[in-house]
């Protein structure tokens, strides 16, 4: 495997997987790790994921899921090619199908309401002024893909009782959650983070199409400690 300028080789910690990450573009956080072990699916699910990036989440909930295909969708260009790259590296290729394209467009590769699970970890930020590259601008904030336009996605995608699992900044989380029921996503199961400081931080939520009412919500997982490392259950890549 060819690495390009900024590219190096990180290991997942988890059944062997590997990440080929770049600096110079965006690297995963820890919102990645939380969101792909909260992710429940079963082995024959049809799962998609929006705004794959690196392709961490989809390869972690592939591995920690055992699923047959994963269609994952990826809007930025350079972004899409580390996901080819890392797909690859993986191993992964009948396994995970990366579209590089905007989600927007899913009906020209999959066929509406055909889907099990959906996953994303979104850009939840309001756009900013804020001098940063392309590459992290998109990733990190709605430029092209508002909350309820990534509502309106993943229930256009998914079958009656399909899940959607997202996260999103917690000061965010009653717009998304108006979002969710306003495109017959009906929050199931809901937890917080929280850092080594007592400050919520990310709203991790599963939803499900035309589901009842009725939440279960989690205590909150606190994810630091207060010098700011990661706890060790965190680095381990296995606390839910």
């Amino acid at each position: 495997m060819n690495l390009e300028k900024g590219e190096q080789i990180e290991d997942l910690q988890c059944a062997g997987l590997k990440i080929i990450q770049n600096k110079k573009l965006y690297c995963f956080t820890s919102d990645s790790v939380i969101l792909a072990n909260f992710v429940r699916a079963k082995a024959g699910d049809l799962a998609v994921e929006i705004g794959a990036g690196s392709g961490v989440i989809s390869i972690l909930v592939q591995a920690k899921n055992k699923l047959k295909k994963i269609v994952a969708f990826e809007i930025q260009e350079e972004m899409a090619a580390l996901c080819e790259k890392n797909i690859l590296l993986n191993n992964l290729g009948e396994k995970l199908e990366l579209v590089a394209d905007d989600a927007k467009n899913h009906k020209k590769h999959i066929k509406s309401g055909s889907v099990d699970v959906v996953f994303c970890n979104p850009p939840y930020f309001k756009e900013t002024n804020f001098p940063q590259s392309e590459v992290k601008k998109v990733a990190k904030e709605e430029v092209c893909l508002p909350c309820e336009t990534l509502c309106k996605i993943a229930s256009d995608m998914l079958k009656g009782g399909g899940a959607f699992y997202v996260c999103y900044a917690q000061e965010r989380a009653a717009e998304l959650i108006f979002n969710l029921q306003k495109h017959n996503l009906a929050v199931k199961e809901m937890f917080f983070t929280e850092n080594g400081k007592g400050e919520v931080k990310l709203a991790v939520i599963k939803a499900v199409k035309n589901g009842k009412f009725g939440c279960k919500v989690f205590p909150n997982l606190v994810t630091n400690e207060e010098n700011g490392n990661y706890l060790e259950k965190l680095q381990t890549k296995n606390f839910i």
